[in-house]
């Protein structure tokens, strides 16, 4: 229960006059059985109508009227006059509505009331229903234009100060709602007390209650037509939730935070010649803590860490799983609840902060899954939000992904688009990320995406194309490129739509990046065969540079590929223990040389075993031996490579930046190509042998005679190779393999070299 001191909480006269205008809702003094049974009922479709100060009476006896409804009271007393006099307060029904008449009386006084419960001591309160509205002309007119960037600014529950009274005012949309009330402990989760303001023509619902401070949980409760029971719901715009099982929302200040990365932020661009290697992680499996009761480690932990870490192995950006709370821990977090809040598995939204600061600080980029393709279908979240499917189709043919579980969001709406364009601007604006990885967009793009023929819907058209999804995916990146610089986007993009990373305003849908799941593929399955075999699927290596230059390709090995039976990264590989390794590093190295930007999952950079699961932390142990020292110190140093050589991270998404040298020798399973850098000087010569077959003065072409050295090998000793080497390389004039100058080289089995001229 709220206590408040009594000779510190009054009106003052100038808050009342300017924040609310005294209307008559009835002709006499006292509240009609009307008014009173619906208050009682908690239906009353328009409490600041009679509860709070009025104007009443007439001639002599006009007064102000105030009333209350305080249904564990015995008595209220109204306090006023600077808290130097009292009045009681007149019961008027059963169940708790008071009234009292100030007669003669042309000004609101400042008052407050004193509770009388039952049970227990008194305490005061003050009366949230002499509060005017508080919602600009602006922020309503976005909102209901469905253009609201930033509707995380009055949405939600926000601590203000109105006059001298601090509190929370509380904002959420409900059209279809015939009365919403805020609930919590501060009001023992009755309805009937805190029933909140609608704005008719927006749909919002807003209530300002003195005294609620940070730290206080609560929900709406909603009432709707045709229901027995009115719905509790937690707030689709709360900055923090209770860790689960529970689910109310928390009463949060997101902006007391001071922050320490002003100069990332100022040097923060946009540069696609900058290298880009990413390090996936799932925070609640990275690392375990024994000490802490649900096993987690902190935001402020993983920040001593895992920041640590990633700095030490070379990687520029940390991209994380989804962070917004969600209440399956087996979900990963893609089937959220709460899209504002930092899921509390792991601290308050402050620690997240101090994490991505600690990021910023040590030169790493945060990148967010960010999940705006379908949302989870717990009765506290957004499902059927308002007793109507206010964020989601009506039609589960357009409103369900049956497979996994979700609902789809209805793009056509403007509270959708409210909420997921601010959702985004959000966090880029209060938690300083980098950039999106948006996740499942093919499921947004296509109305039949997972569905059989007769359980879809097409478009206006007749096609499958989902319109209003395509719109939004434009205008989300349109808004990020527009309020932020630096911010990237990244698409988990399956099928073959064109200019996913093209500009809007040519008809692309505005990503700056788009996931290469065509390369990922191909290459794990290529990889996969005996090496005896891939010479009949030399292709696969081959097919991606038919179209490497069509997007801003990004290459991922994700948490994807290592789960639901995939198997891990070295698990993968054929043959013997030393087969299985020399596979990864090939791969690796591959991967690192291909155009393209980076992208390696937690656990694979140390050759772990087991394919990862989320409930158990990466599998640390297996440091302890050689092999698995060797792959981590392969990667830490591929990263290093890929940072100090221009042509492996300069010219990504041109043709200018890659040359064939061979891709013709399926039967030696030798593949050679150049990568340059926008100086023509600046070029590197890459060389890959998928076979375990050792290959003596190989003849490379190469783009210019003279002395060449080998800047890389994935069969060094240092790395758990055969350390096959060589000696110096010279290349010789005279045209081979359309390269002016040739060299022979000693190319190593199931391995790549990487040299470059002197």
């Amino acid at each position: 229960m709220v206590i408040f001191l009594c000779n510190s909480l009054y009106f003052i006269r100038q808050t009342f006059k300017s924040s609310r205008e005294i209307t008559t809702p009835v002709n006499t003094i006292f509240l009609d059985h009307e008014h009173i049974t619906a208050l009682e009922q908690a239906v009353h479709s328009d409490p600041f109508s009679v509860l709070g100060p009025h104007t009443a009476g007439k001639g002599k006896k006009k007064g102000v009227v105030i009333r209350t409804l305080q249904p564990n009271a015995e008595s209220v007393k109204i306090w006023y006059d600077n808290g130097t006099s009292y009045e009681e307060m007149n019961r008027i029904s059963e169940n708790g509505v008071f009234e009292w008449m100030l007669e003669g009386r042309a000004e609101l006084p400042s008052y407050y009331y004193e509770i009388f419960p039952h049970e227990g001591e008194s305490y005061t309160v003050v009366d949230p229903y002499a509060f005017g509205p508080t919602l600009s002309d602006y922020d309503l007119q976005l909102w209901g234009e469905g253009t609201s960037r930033r509707a995380y600014e009055f949405m939600g529950a926000h601590a203000i100060k109105i006059g001298d009274h601090p509190g929370t005012r509380f904002v959420v949309t409900a059209p279809n709602a015939l009365r919403v009330s805020v609930v919590g402990t501060f009001n023992d989760w009755d309805g009937r007390r805190h029933p909140m303001r609608k704005y008719h023509d927006q749909g919002l619902w807003e209530l300002f209650i003195p005294g609620i401070t940070e730290g206080e949980t609560y929900k709406y409760e909603i009432a709707v037509e045709g229901f027995e029971m009115p719905l509790l719901k937690a707030d689709p715009f709360a900055f923090c939730s209770e860790l689960r099982p529970r689910n109310a929302s928390v009463v949060k200040d997101i902006n007391s935070y001071e922050w320490k990365d002003n100069e990332w932020m100022k040097k923060r661009t946009k540069r696609f010649e900058s290298p880009v290697s990413i390090y996936e992680v799932h925070l609640g499996s990275w690392k375990k803590n024994d000490l802490s009761p649900n096993g987690f480690m902190n935001y402020r932990e993983l920040a001593d860490e895992l920041v640590v870490y990633v700095k030490e192995m070379g990687y520029t950006h940390i991209e994380l799983l989804p962070l917004a709370e969600h209440p399956y821990d087996p979900s990963w977090g893609y089937q959220i609840t709460g899209y504002y809040a930092p899921t509390s598995r792991f601290g308050a939204p402050e620690d997240f902060m101090y994490f991505v600061d600690s990021c910023h600080q040590a030169g790493i980029g945060v990148i967010m899954d960010w999940v705006p393709a379908h949302f989870a279908k717990d009765e506290h979240g957004l499902r059927r939000f308002d007793g109507t499917a206010l964020y989601e189709h009506e039609d589960p043919r357009q409103g369900e992904h049956r497979e996994w579980g979700t609902h789809i969001f209805n793009y056509g709406r403007s509270e959708v688009q409210n909420f997921l364009i601010s959702n985004a601007v959000y966090w880029c604006d209060i938690f300083h990320i980098d950039g999106l990885r948006v996740d499942a967009v093919a499921s947004m793009l296509y109305l039949d995406y997972d569905r059989e023929d007769d359980k879809w819907v097409p478009n206006k058209y007749g096609g499958r194309e989902n319109i209003e999804a395509i719109d939004f995916l434009k205008k989300f990146n349109e808004v990020l490129n527009e309020e932020f610089d630096g911010v990237v986007t990244m698409a988990e993009e399956s099928t073959s739509w064109p200019m996913v990373s093209r500009p809007t305003y040519i008809g692309g849908l505005g990503f700056d990046y788009k996931w290469n799941m065509g390369w990922m593929n191909d290459t794990l399955k290529y990889l996969a065969i005996d090496p005896i075999f891939r010479k009949y699927h030399h292709n696969q290596l081959t097919f991606s540079m038919i179209y490497a230059f069509t997007e801003n390709f990004l290459l991922p090995l994700s948490h994807d590929e290592v789960v639901h039976m995939k198997r891990s990264m070295i698990s993968k590989m054929p043959g013997d223990d030393w087969q299985k390794f020399a596979n990864l590093r090939l791969l690796y190295t591959y991967m690192y040389a291909h155009p393209g930007k980076k992208l390696l999952f937690m656990g694979s950079d140390i050759a772990q075993w087991s394919e990862w699961n989320s409930e158990k932390q990466i599998e640390w142990e297996v440091l302890d031996y050689e092999h698995h020292q060797g792959i981590q110190t392969l990667v830490k140093d591929l990263n290093a490579l890929y940072r100090e050589q221009k042509p492996l991270h300069q010219i990504d998404f041109e043709w200018s930046g890659f040359q064939w040298v061979d891709f013709t020798d399926a039967d030696s399973g030798i593949i050679a190509f150049i990568r340059r850098g926008k100086n023509d000087y600046d070029n590197i010569v890459c060389i890959f042998n998928f076979t375990p077959q050792v290959h003596y003065d190989y003849v490379i072409g190469a783009p210019r005679e003279g002395r060449y050295r080998i800047i890389f090998n994935s069969d060094s000793a240092y790395y758990g190779g055969s350390n096959f080497g060589n000696s110096d390389l010279v290349a010789e004039k005279g045209e081979w393999q359309n390269q002016p100058a040739s060299v022979k080289i000693n190319i190593p089995p199931l391995a790549g070299i990487i040299i470059k001229s002197l």
